[in-house]
């Protein structure tokens, strides 16, 4: 399972993440950031295989994708 972290300091809504997500994993979130807008969030966890493409197409550097392997310790 992926662990997707979202700045949303950084996001500015612009919802490529979540039109590019081949597995649809992401979805607006019902809260609004600080720039009054719906920020990403993982809303199918179990959906996110960790192909990195939100992380790679995010023009403001605002989603890092990481396995939950890589967190383990």
């Amino acid at each position: 399972m992926a662990v997707v972290t979202i700045d949303e300091t950084w996001c500015k809504g612009c919802n490529l993440c979540i039109l590019f997500c081949p597995v649809k994993a992401l979805q607006p979130a019902a809260h609004l950031n600080q720039r009054g807008i719906h920020p990403p969030e993982l809303g199918v966890p179990d959906r996110c295989n960790s192909c990195r493409l939100c992380e790679l197409i995010c023009p403001d550097f605002a989603v890092t994708v990481a396995s939950a392997a890589c967190n383990a310790g």
